[in-house]
């Protein structure tokens, strides 16, 4: 009765999330040519009857990545192992194929890997997918659960695992009221490797058996790795002198830091400006890097796109040459303000940073990944809304790594100390060995799940 109501919502509400599927696709580009995939209908030779496969599950940036850590580790004690990896974003698909090295048809010649988008979790279109791909385990990230989905690789006998398990404050109590319902569902898997002691308390108060839940810790610190080619070829493009980078921002945070670092340019005088820091905004989403352009451009910088680099190149060799006049003037224009608005670079520039801001923290909720500024050895701070990594916050700020603002006043003044020093010496290296401690969780999981194979 209960998966007969389920199909039934699901099927109701799908219609009414349709509209935003087919907006993503025109904004972003992407999965409009993989759409079969969503009906288990994939292209001619995509898996050439292979079988086999690992099926690994992952959606935004973050669990993608969290998912190439584990596939690289399991290659290092499985050199042969092939996955098929799955995602359900047009973002994710793109981070995936990096991730996979496959080609446009979603196929890795090297290794065999395979890249889909997930089943819709309708029980035709998910039974016809699993038989397809006949995957000996299966693999899901953080909070993909998809109740069909598992359901049927339960009956058709595969084994399920949960890697890196987290359960948010706002589904807790949710989760706890449908326990009737998820707690068959998470009966499902062979092993849940949570994240924390509370996402633990969570799963089993949702009906995981307690037995299968472990605490191992957040995958997150071992997937950020330096990339010192990037951190180069990006030094390049911003040039010399210190950065202020926002990292992953959302909107409204570029506002705020363009008043803060307004504010620092205004203080600083024509006699400081060779000394000022230059502030370097990496969007999460690039799609609105034309309203951030605008938003820098209200404040009275030049923008440098780095997607349009040639572009905006006289206006800071302008900008450049009219500081190399007496700084005694009193008359002086604002240094440009850099936008990295492409993919695959934010690593890099965390290298590269003095002081970082990561966003989706102060005007959105859950925050970007806070661990890879810290792994680099920069000074961090975030917002107040930062609990979609809550054990990772509890790690750093018990160990004096991270600044935590409550509001845009508490992030100048703590932007200021770190360009000044004041205060937060230290931090840095604080942070950095903060992560280091933390590492080998992907290693263990690895183990244990292809011990239980």
């Amino acid at each position: 009765m209960k998966w007969a109501l389920y199909n039934l919502l699901f099927a109701a509400v799908y219609p009414f999330l349709l509209p935003g599927f087919l907006i993503r696709m025109l904004r972003r580009g992407g999965y409009a040519a993989r759409m079969g995939d969503r009906f288990a209908l994939y292209p001619e030779g995509v898996f050439s009857g292979q079988q086999g496969f690992v099926w690994i599950h992952a959606v935004s940036v973050g669990e993608v990545q969290v998912a190439g850590q584990l596939m690289r580790e399991w290659r290092k004690v499985e050199p042969d192992v092939r996955f098929c990896f799955s995602t359900t974003s047009s973002t994710g698909w793109k981070m995936a194929e990096r991730e996979l090295g496959v080609g446009a048809d979603g196929r890795c010649r090297e290794n065999g890997d395979v890249l889909i988008y997930n089943p819709l979790d309708f029980p035709n279109f998910v039974k016809s997918a699993l038989k397809t791909v006949r995957p000996r385990a299966i693999v899901l990230t953080e909070s993909e659960i998809w109740p069909n989905f598992i359901r049927m690789a339960k009956k058709m006998g595969i084994p399920l695992f949960l890697v890196n398990a987290r359960v948010s404050d706002r589904s807790a109590p949710r989760y706890k009221a449908a326990k009737w319902f998820f707690g068959e569902v998470l009966g499902c898997f062979m092993r849940i490797f949570a994240q924390s002691d509370l996402d633990k308390a969570r799963l089993v108060a949702a009906g995981a058996p307690a037995e299968k839940v472990e605490v191992t810790g957040s995958f997150k610190f071992d997937v950020a790795h330096r990339n010192e080619a990037k951190e180069k070829e990006l030094r390049e493009w911003v040039g010399e002198g210190r950065i202020l980078l926002g990292g992953s921002t959302w909107p409204g945070e570029d506002e705020v830091l363009l008043k803060i670092y307004k504010g620092i340019v205004e203080a600083s005088g024509a006699a400081g400006v060779r000394a000022l820091p230059l502030l370097v905004i990496a969007p999460r989403h690039f799609e609105k890097a034309d309203a951030i352009e605008a938003n820098i451009r209200k404040y009275g910088f030049a923008c440098v796109r780095r997607s349009r680099e040639a572009k905006s190149k006289d206006e800071v060799e302008q900008w450049k040459e009219k500081f190399h006049c007496s700084p005694s003037t009193k008359d002086f224009d604002y240094p440009p303000v850099y936008l990295a608005d492409t993919t695959g670079e934010l690593m890099g520039l965390y290298g590269i940073a003095d002081v970082v801001f990561v966003g989706k923290s102060l005007c959105a909720h859950g925050s970007q990944n806070m661990i890879e500024p810290c792994l680099c050895g920069k000074p961090t701070l975030v917002g107040p809304y930062t609990e979609n990594f809550r054990p990772v916050m509890s790690d750093l700020l018990a160990s004096d790594a991270i600044i935590q603002v409550k509001d845009a006043k508490e992030l100048e003044e703590g932007i200021v100390g770190c360009l000044e020093d004041l205060r937060f010496g230290g931090l840095g290296e604080r942070a950095k060995a903060a992560v280091e401690k933390r590492l080998g969780v992907v290693a263990k999981c690895v183990s244990e799940i292809r011990g239980a194979l």
